[in-house]
């Protein structure tokens, strides 16, 4: 069997080399050994790679991420945080379908001015109290 080096995983992974390595001082994958300097990782590793993408797509943190794994590395996926991921998904798609419905609205309204619309000022209200808020940065401190 033979073990990619880091280089082979990244080029077909598409996941950098600084995030593989990311990933391992997180315990999200394990390389195993080395040839010279470089990272020797088990073929298992895409598979592995696959699901981590899959999850942070989903908006999974890499805690919850490391935690869908058993200490010996194999798939533990836990049914109920992924029902609770999905309805933070589904309340994310509604505020998200009422911004894009008011968006279009004040797109096109024929107000003389958008304070003027009252579709744009139940807008301005919902921001204003929080309802409506700045999708979260991808990329912060713990979370790449």
């Amino acid at each position: 069997m033979k073990f990619p080096d880091i280089a082979e995983v990244a080029r077909r992974s598409g996941v950098p080399a600084s995030t593989l390595r990311f990933y391992e001082e997180k315990g999200l994958i394990a390389s195993a050994g080395r040839r010279g300097l470089r990272r020797l990782f088990d073929p298992a590793v895409f598979e592995r790679l696959a699901l981590i993408a899959l999850a942070r797509a989903s908006g999974f943190t890499l805690e919850e991420i490391a935690r869908m794994f058993s200490p010996g590395g194999r798939p533990r996926i836990d049914r109920q945080m992924l029902a609770a991921k999905a309805d933070e998904l589904d309340r994310t798609i509604r505020r998200m379908g009422a911004m894009r419905d008011g968006l279009r609205h004040a797109a096109v309204c024929r107000a003389p001015s958008h304070f003027e619309c009252p579709t744009f000022r139940k807008l301005l209200a919902a921001a204003a109290s929080g309802a409506i808020r700045a999708p979260e940065s991808r990329v912060r401190k713990g979370r790449r």
